[in-house]
């Protein structure tokens, strides 16, 4: 079983929104509370790349330059889900979106520093 699993991913237009979750199972993440969780993604030809992250309880979050103003990330522990809400994409957006989470506090932006990983889902932004 998957520790974690994506889901939203898809086909959409320039200048639209789209919403990713993330799902955690419990076998694996017992205390998905005390988990850092965080969004990354990788484009065509290009290295894994942080999109944002969220601390425990939501309080500390962290994005990419590229992601501010226009990505939100939530989370819901009572689900163990953690959302990524893209808006404006663009084409450059365009990339295999990955879930991660770390049983950590530190909110980083270091792919080293996650534990747990989902598969990825795509994100194709095209007209």
């Amino acid at each position: 079983q998957e520790p974690l699993v994506e889901s939203g991913g898809g086909l959409v237009q320039p200048g639209t929104s789209l919403t990713l979750s993330c799902v955690a199972n419990d076998l694996q993440i017992t205390r998905f509370d005390r988990f850092v969780m965080a969004w990354f993604r990788r484009s065509p030809g290009k290295e894994r790349q942080f999109v944002a992250a969220i601390g425990w309880f939501g309080v500390i979050q962290k994005f990419a330059d590229f992601a501010k103003g226009r990505f939100r990330i939530a989370r819901d522990d009572g689900k163990r889900t953690v959302y990524l809400q893209m808006d404006t994409l663009q084409p450059a957006d365009t990339a295999v979106y990955y879930c991660a989470g770390g049983p950590q506090y530190s909110v980083t932006d270091l792919v080293g520093d996650y534990t747990y990983w989902g598969r990825g889902i795509q994100v194709t932004v095209s007209s």
